[in-house]
């Protein structure tokens, strides 16, 4: 099947197809044909290498051969990454691509762990179960049987409360201590209690975490889950588990042992493994006798930066502590190895310019000086608009009354009335005179005003 996948993929077809067609027009075909063949040759090898490590992995699973097996053991020390699993997590397990880690949370609980530990004995895989306290408590047999399986067996709390983030830290640690306490005690040897913990809910705490690393104790969260716990249809947890399996390519899947649901989807979730090509891991802690699995930090990444992936990432300006808060005296000539006899401070053209400027007249204190009571004075407030419209007026009337004089002379000389009328127009007074021109002039006088 691995060998179909690998055919079926679009490297296959990336390296045969496009690359035959580049050769040239004469005998195109045959290249195409020849590089075909090559390509399935080497697709026939690697397969038969796919094949011979599953078979040597099920030929550790007596009775089921066409188990999936589990591929290697990964040991890891909780010191040295306290925190794995992306959903909430920078790092995650150092896996390889196609490699998953099963684990198992709110266990054991006899009606639905028991028929999941078969299944998982039938095809030789190795998970990770994260024990409840007042299950271990009720159900000792069922933990016993978990490490006599081999599976490691970490901690979920005692009662599993969903307030983990939010909780007293002496109440988070009651409750660390009593999952502790009560699912070592059903152990035969104590010393098989992996130091995992996976807080419920994945409700974290900064402060919840750092009591955990602070004993040595590595916090789980998990790179996709399957929504098991919800109320959901087996099909739909056999679903997401490969599609987000398949979107991240590897990584830790949460599962819970104590569901209907669960017990159900996971033959088909097992069977596409097997078709999809993935492999199982198991993981342990480190202890004296056994060491940790040489890892480099990148590979703690779920997906590691290449050298041909730019990162747009600059490192974070350092915040530098000074050992002394008192302001350092400012620095004098002599500290510059300075000559104040015979070095100016200033170059000579800005020291020419400085005398220049110190050689000039001060201004007059009247240069700028506005007259009291003038116009510019009074139209300068909103207030005094209408006493400066009352000065232009008075200013402005003899100049056009002088005006309109004038005009009227002109006006008779030029059209003198006949000999002889007898109705001569009267003329005009002074004060109609004024007042045919005045509403204009306070009209244009109030308007410049404004």
């Amino acid at each position: 099947m691995r060998l179909n996948h690998f055919l079926m993929s679009p490297t296959y077809y990336g390296s045969s197809r496009i690359r035959g067609q580049t050769g040239f027009m004469i005998g195109s075909s045959v290249v195409v044909r020849t590089r075909s063949w090559i390509v399935l040759c080497l697709g026939g090898f690697l397969g038969f290498l796919t094949i011979g490590s599953t078979a040597a992995v099920a030929a550790d699973c007596p009775g089921h051969p066409d188990a999936l097996g589990t591929s290697r053991t990964l040991v890891v020390d909780p010191h040295e990454h306290p925190r794995i699993g992306t959903m909430q997590y920078r790092e995650t397990l150092p896996l390889k691509d196609h490699e998953v880690v099963l684990t198992f949370d709110d266990g054991p609980l006899p009606k639905y762990s028991n028929q999941i530990l078969q299944m998982l004995a039938d095809e030789c895989i190795k998970a990770t179960f994260f024990i409840i306290g007042e299950q271990a408590k009720a159900n000792p047999e069922g933990v016993r049987k978990l490490v006599a399986a081999g599976h490691t067996v970490g901690t979920h709390s005692m009662n599993h409360p969903l307030t983990f983030d939010r909780m007293p830290l002496d109440k988070a640690e009651a409750q660390i201590n009593g999952g502790i306490e009560w699912t070592s005690a059903a152990m035969t040897d104590p010393s098989k209690l992996a130091p995992f913990f996976r807080i419920p809910g994945l409700m974290r705490a900064e402060g919840v975490e750092n009591l955990l690393i602070s004993r040595g104790i590595q916090v789980w969260s998990a790179d996709f889950p399957a929504d098991d716990w919800r109320h959901v249809s087996s099909d739909r947890v056999y679903q997401l588990a490969i599609q987000r399996l398949e979107a991240k390519g590897k990584g830790i899947l949460l599962l819970h042992d104590i569901q209907a649901r669960t017990v159900a989807a996971l033959p088909k979730i097992i069977r596409d493994l097997k078709v999809r090509g993935y492999r199982i891991v198991h993981v342990v802690p480190a202890t004296a006798e056994r060491p940790a699995t040489p890892t480099t930090p990148v590979e703690w990444l779920l997906h590691p930066p290449t050298e041909t992936t730019p990162i747009a990432r600059w490192p974070a300006v350092p915040n530098f502590v000074f050992a002394q808060t008192k302001m350092l005296p400012a620095p004098t000539l002599a500290d510059l190895n300075a000559q104040t006899d015979h070095q100016p401070l200033l170059p000579r053209r800005t020291m020419a310019m400085a005398n220049v400027a110190a050689t000039l007249p001060v201004p007059g204190r009247d240069l700028f000086a506005i007259p009291e009571g003038s116009v510019e004075v009074l139209l300068s407030t909103t207030l005094s608009r209408r006493a400066a419209t009352r000065l232009a007026m008075a200013a402005e009337t003899p100049r056009a009354a002088r005006s309109k004089a004038g005009k009227l002379r002109g006006h008779r000389t030029a059209h003198a009335a006949p000999a002889g009328a007898k109705h001569a127009a009267a003329p005009k007074s002074a004060a109609q005179k004024g007042a045919a021109t005045h509403p204009t002039r306070v009209a244009s006088l109030k308007k410049r005003a404004q």
